[in-house]
């Protein structure tokens, strides 16, 4: 699903995309990705909704110490990267490195999962953003909707993220089967899309018949909405 190849166009947007690296600044870092659109298509390269998500995340403070994470389709990592280093407690890079051990456990627990073809490229931008004392913190999972779910624990999760995953129809009822199997009544989902289709209409629709499905931002310079979807119970903010 994350494999396909996709047009986003030509021009600066296509330069972008088919570089063989891009660099950001988030959680008071900077974090330089590896992109191979030849190789691995969608799934090596930052997309827009990525980088929205991730701003969001910084900028309404959302609290993701001591919460356990997933990312689907989480392709160069940088959301789940983003998510790891927003997750480390406020006092963790004030003190000496002998007592970063012991706050890293209070820290997010983040799982980025893609198909077992992106895997390998994942990793390595993993390995090379995050601090060694994090890098345990983060997990890299083969994940395929609806078939690896035996390996993930249903309802095990705080906050399941994901960033343009919503475009292909073929995938949209694995997607949400998915959803439910990771979800609890008290997690968080956190999706950030480009509305490009009739289509991704149709996956916000079956989103709702089972989730309580909120727009929570709109990026109107990049066209990317972020929503927030809850089982349909539990109506809290968090």
């Amino acid at each position: 699903m994350a494999l396909v190849p996709y047009e986003e166009g030509a021009g600066w947007a296509a330069r972008q995309l088919h570089s063989p690296s891009a660099t950001f600044h988030f959680a008071s870092r900077t974090i330089r990705l590896q992109q191979d659109w030849r190789r691995l298509g969608v799934a090596a390269v930052v997309w827009d909704a990525a980088v929205v998500l991730c701003a969001y995340l910084e900028m309404e403070g959302i609290d993701l110490r001591d919460r356990s994470v997933i990312e689907l389709g989480a392709g160069t990592g940088l959301l789940g990267i983003v998510a790891t280093l927003l997750g480390e407690l406020l006092m963790f890079n004030k003190e000496p490195a002998q007592l970063r051990a012991l706050y890293s456990a209070y820290c997010a627990r983040v799982t980025m999962t893609d198909r077992e073809a992106a895997l390998e490229f994942l990793e390595s931008n993993v390995q090379a953003n995050l601090p060694s004392e994090l890098r345990p913190r983060a997990v890299v999972k083969e994940l395929t909707w609806g078939k690896d779910l035996d390996n993930f624990p249903p309802g095990a999760f705080d906050f399941v993220l994901g960033a343009d995953i919503v475009y292909l129809e073929e995938t949209f009822a694995e997607l949400l089967q998915t959803l439910e199997h990771l979800c609890s009544d008290q997690t968080v989902i956190l999706l950030a899309c480009r509305i490009r289709y009739e289509r991704d209409h149709k996956f916000l629709k079956m989103l709702r018949d089972r989730f309580s499905v909120y727009e929570v931002h709109y990026d109107s310079s990049k066209d990317v909405h972020i929503y927030k979807a809850q089982r349909s119970s539990h109506k809290e903010d968090f």
